[in-house]
């Protein structure tokens, strides 16, 4: 058993997804040794849970051509992490979803990235993730936050979701596709070709 299937193992114990773990439904999360950037979202979908697919769903398209990566290529590769705010489906909200449990990341994901020392990029999708990794250092706002992303990178690189429910803000905010999606493609990019030197 690999370390990463004995921290999934410990995620199934824990009494904080039991309710989930009883129902048969595993953590959704993918990690690897070989992993270069780690993708830090809100949480899976009601669809991704059912086919225990992450970003299986519109916004995952959209987010794969903002990347500039196949589907298949997206599913397949370890180079490249998901680790979302919460690896279960919080339910549904009266407009969304529930956010992602408080507590989830922060017991979570050190372990995953402690084991994963090839990374060099975590994109940070949404303010619930910022928020969590960028501390005192995000803006006021998410738009904010995301117009300064060079002053995270190479450690961070700050997005908004690729929901089609933010159309709108993508209209109004025409430098992410000139200024952001560039850098995330060469990332991206450079994370699935470059050599991984292992010590």
């Amino acid at each position: 058993m690999t370390i990463f299937e004995e921290i999934k193992q410990e995620i199934m114990s824990d009494s904080m997804n039991s309710s989930y773990t009883i129902r048969g439904i595993p953590p959704l999360f993918k990690a690897s040794k070989d992993a270069r950037i780690a993708i830090v979202g809100q949480a899976p979908g009601r669809k991704a849970e059912e086919t225990r697919l992450f970003w299986n769903d519109l916004s995952g398209d959209r987010l794969r051509e903002w990347m500039g990566i196949s589907k298949e290529k997206f599913y397949e590769t370890d180079r490249i992490a998901q680790l979302p705010m919460d690896f279960y489906y919080p339910g549904k909200a009266k407009t969304g979803d529930i956010p992602p449990r408080k507590g989830f990341a922060e017991k979570w994901h050190p372990l995953l990235l402690k084991e994963m020392p090839h990374i060099e990029t975590i994109i940070l999708i949404g303010s619930y993730s910022q928020k969590y990794y960028l501390g005192k250092r995000c803006g006021k706002n998410l738009t904010e936050t995301v117009r300064n992303f060079k002053e995270y990178l190479p450690e961070y690189l700050p997005m908004v979701h690729p929901s089609p429910l933010n159309q709108g803000w993508l209209k109004r905010n025409e430098w992410f596709e000139s200024d952001v999606l560039p850098i995330l493609k060469v990332i991206v990019n450079n994370s699935l070709t470059s050599t991984i030197k292992y010590i």
